[in-house]
């Protein structure tokens, strides 16, 4: 739909369009568990911002079914492929 935004006193008209994401990407995980944090190694480079990474491993590892549960912290290192979660409580 078509939407009116007031910038510097000055209204621009936009409207949404629909748009196509890239595939997904499957990637494979090596663990190391403790009481509240897990090291995660072997994250394979991918072409996406840190960020949306760390989005990503928090997403997998926050899912119950999983094992996992609420994340304090994603600290993620691209250039050596690892990552440290750490949770809000030991499990």
């Amino acid at each position: 739909s078509k939407h009116s935004v007031n910038l510097d006193n000055r209204t621009a008209n936009v409207a949404v369009r629909p748009f196509e994401l890239e595939m997904g990407f499957q990637f494979e995980l090596h663990v190391t568990v403790s009481g509240k944090k897990i090291n995660v190694s072997e994250i394979p480079e991918l072409p996406i911002p840190k960020d949306w990474m760390r989005d990503k491993l928090e997403l997998i590892f926050y899912k119950a079914e999983q094992g996992g549960g609420e994340i304090k912290n994603v600290t993620y290192n691209k250039e050596s492929g690892t990552a440290v979660i750490t949770f809000l409580r030991p499990g």
